[in-house]
């Protein structure tokens, strides 16, 4: 691939053309080295400017790690923060591979974050189908875990300089998590971006013990927004959000097995929330387009989605390997491939228009309409728009 000239990580669309861009990583285990791979081919090709980053569990990780390389390049005053970054998402996604050499003991929470593995007799196999399969275990891990040991938590912590990540101005990053009390989703950023924080956003619950941070309790991110796109349009300036999917919206085969049944209850629980903010973001959008809200208040999102398609989809249901250095490292070359692909054929829309169908990708037919034909429909309509208002409103300043 001919090499790119580098542009700094905090230019805008009106420093040197460079596309300002933020990105929202989905969760989903290991195939959260796709996302891997993406990352380190776009920040490889080297034109756009990062501006922002949400994620949630391994969306999360993977948000952090990117970050942390960013951090040490502020601090150690390095010219290239894009290589730094690529080597810092190297070394936390290899670190992960080598916990495969560990014993079935040790393996088995990165298992149960990372993937299941094929069904099999292995201690770490039946643990992590145990504890993550809601209706099929009988103890909970306040009883089988009851000291909360969990290895991911030291490895995540050796990995990422969270203080350096406070000090970071250049990216703003934020981690979402569940709160239990409420089911609604937690943002953590700047200083509250903790190893807890992250631990939380990866927090499945029926494996670890929810996430005590400032007295509240968190689970996995997932439950609530996967990723959380929200975050990107109050705190950022920039109007184009990249979403990493890796959870599929849509499988044209019945799924039968209960390993089968399992997946896909997953897919369509993790993907809830995306779905729930791509139909507010489209109402919004469409109500902009007519004129019906005013553009000094509300942000006209462009979205862009970057997924493995048919080839990444082939992994969720037949490939149940977690940590494997084989699988790892294939889906990030996979990554690497559909990031370049996608580079080719929609950079040039940067800035200037969606390039995902929010409508036929994400919504069904019972899509609000924006143009009322009736009092009564211009009343919800009305209301409607008054509940968005709360949701997509810039921040005062």
């Amino acid at each position: 691939m001919t090499s790119t000239p580098k542009i700094p990580l905090h230019h805008s669309s009106n420093q040197g053309g460079a596309p300002r861009v933020n990105l929202a990583l989905q969760g989903g285990g290991s195939h959260g080295a796709f996302t891997w791979g993406v990352l380190d081919a776009l920040l490889e090709d080297g034109r756009i400017a990062l501006e922002g980053i949400s994620g949630t569990s391994a969306g999360a990780m993977n948000a952090v790690a990117l970050a942390h390389g960013f951090a040490q390049a502020n601090d150690k005053l390095r010219a290239d923060p894009r290589e730094a970054a690529r080597e810092a998402l190297a070394s936390f996604w290899n670190g992960i591979v080598q916990m495969g050499a560990l014993s079935e003991a040790q393996r088995a929470p990165f298992e149960a974050v990372f993937g299941r593995r094929e069904s099999d007799n292995s201690p770490s196999s039946l643990w992590a189908n145990a504890m993550t399969t809601l209706w099929s275990s009988t103890m909970s891990p306040y009883q089988s875990n009851p000291f909360d040991i969990n290895p991911l938590r030291n490895f995540l912590e050796g990995q990422i300089d969270f203080d350096g990540l406070a000090r970071l101005e250049t990216l703003k990053v934020f981690v979402v998590a569940t709160r239990v009390s409420t089911g609604k989703a937690e943002v953590f950023s700047g200083k509250r971006l903790t190893a807890d924080a992250v631990m939380a956003s990866a927090c499945l619950p029926m494996a670890f013990k929810a996430v005590e941070i400032e007295g509240d309790h968190y689970w996995d991110g997932g439950y609530s927004g996967n990723p959380a796109i929200h975050p990107l349009i109050y705190n950022c300036t920039g109007r184009d959000i990249v979403l990493v999917q890796i959870n599929p919206i849509q499988r044209d085969k019945l799924p039968t097995t209960s390993a089968e049944i399992a997946d896909r209850i997953n897919e369509v629980t993790f993907n809830a929330g995306l779905i729930a903010e791509m139909r507010a973001i489209d109402f919004v959008k469409r109500l902009l387009a007519e004129g019906k809200l005013d553009p000094a208040h509300y942000k006209d999102v462009l979205m862009h989605r970057i997924d493995g398609g048919d080839a990444l989809e082939a992994y969720a249901a037949s490939t149940k390997t977690s940590t494997s250095a084989s699988l790892i490292h294939e889906l990030r070359d996979l990554g690497r491939t559909h990031a370049r692909e996608w580079l080719v054929k929609r950079y040039s829309a940067l800035g200037v228009t969606s390039t995902v169908d929010i409508h036929q990708d994400y919504l069904d037919d019972m899509r609000v309409p924006v143009t009322p034909r009736t009092p009564a429909k211009e009343s919800r309509l009305n209301a409607a728009t008054n509940a968005i208002r709360n949701v997509f409103s810039k921040p005062a300043p």
